[in-house]
């Protein structure tokens, strides 16, 4: 058996990103967007029960759209004057997420 030279892409470092939103405590609310394939499986936590629901992603640099489903109602993110129209009529929030220097 050979072995090839295998060499690894060099992939750009993951940058921590914090999501918050603000709503009535005990809602059911969640994160979905291009980060991942709009799956509304990302659940975002209120620790102190004060209705600030907050989470927290390792992405890649890239550009980024995204909503938050509160109890099933897909939102913008209203603390995120950044926003694109999609193919559903709608708009999308949207996350610049850059390099580090």
């Amino acid at each position: 058996m050979t072995r090839k030279n295998m060499t690894k892409t060099p992939r750009s470092p993951r940058r921590r990103v914090e999501f918050i939103v603000e709503d009535a405590p005990g809602r059911d609310i969640a994160i979905a967007g291009s980060f991942n394939g709009w799956a509304c499986d990302r659940k975002m936590v209120d620790k102190n029960g004060d209705g600030v629901y907050r989470c927290i992603m390792q992405l890649e640099p890239g550009t980024y759209e995204y909503k938050f489903v509160v109890d099933g109602e897909w939102k913008l993110d209203e603390r995120n004057p950044n926003f694109a129209p999609n193919d559903l009529g709608t708009l999308n929030s949207i996350l610049v997420v850059e390099e580090k220097k």
